[in-house]
């Protein structure tokens, strides 16, 4: 099984109540497992966009910085509660690979938005992507996504099954 950002599968599940979804998984069903950590922990679709304020994921896991809505509404909570969500469904389902939806406080693995709301993205990764890398998971981008990367994640997870 795959851990995939449920907004690349097409569900309006984005804070804009809109999708993102990714081309690739129109023909991709089997063996995925759909995770909004952002719904699983509580917060509604549409909602305030949100952005980590003074660091990254793994330093909102530490403690050291918070996750803000643009209207000034701390979600910090919220935010972890879905990485738990996600890392438990994760661990139910032996996962060990995720594809999730780039620059997004949750789920971005190489780029998130800068805690200004001014659009301007950095390198970083979101809450859920810190929580499941600690725990081992392998965490794409759907940028990064392949035929030949997803054939290999699909054959791992057989052999894990």
């Amino acid at each position: 099984m795959i851990l995939v950002s449920s907004c690349l599968l097409g569900e309006c599940t984005k804070y804009s109540g809109g999708h993102n979804l990714c081309p690739f998984f129109e023909t991709k069903r089997e063996g995925i497992i759909s995770v909004c950590p952002e719904v699983m922990g509580g917060l509604s679709t549409p909602r305030p966009p949100a952005e980590i304020v003074g660091g990254s994921g793994e330093d909102v896991i530490e403690g050291t910085c918070k996750v803000c809505s643009k209207v000034g509404t701390d979600v910090t909570a919220e935010f972890l509660r879905g990485a738990e969500k996600a890392l438990a469904l994760a661990k139910e389902h032996h996962v060990q690979y995720a594809v999730l939806k780039e620059s997004s406080p949750s789920c971005g693995s190489h780029t998130i938005y800068d805690g200004t709301f001014s659009g301007v993205k950095r390198a970083g990764e979101g809450v859920t992507t810190s929580l499941l890398r600690a725990h081992g998971i392998t965490v794409y981008s759907e940028k990064e996504l392949t035929e030949e990367l997803w054939q290999m994640m699909v054959a791992a997870s057989c052999e894990k099954a």
